[in-house]
């Protein structure tokens, strides 16, 4: 085994951590998010999509406050953000709300 992998499998963001595992587990909500996009906006839930904004804005945050930093988990929920931040803006557009441009 090479010291650059022995050291990665044995660091404290390792796959010997839940600090790997958890954001391994939550690209799952990026997947599903992205395999969503191809449904009509009809289908989307306003307040699950917003729920999951907050969630992922909530551990983007705790990503980048936790010791050691964990960039595995911040880049899953920035992602993630940004997938359900899609989806809300759909959803809005769907159900006729209009973002409009003051002008001033």
């Amino acid at each position: 085994m090479g010291s650059s992998f022995r050291a990665f499998l044995n660091s404290p963001v390792g796959p010997k951590t839940a600090h790997f595992w958890g954001p391994v587990a939550n690209w799952g909500f990026v997947a599903a998010g992205l395999a969503d996009m191809r449904k009509p906006p009809e289908m989307i839930s306003g307040n699950m999509t917003a729920v999951m904004c907050v969630y992922s804005a909530l551990f983007m945050r705790f990503a980048w406050m936790v010791k050691p930093r964990n960039y595995l988990l911040l880049a899953c929920h920035a992602s993630n953000e940004a997938v359900q931040l899609c989806q809300l803006s759909r959803w809005a557009k769907g159900n006729g709300f209009e973002v409009t441009q003051r002008r001033g």
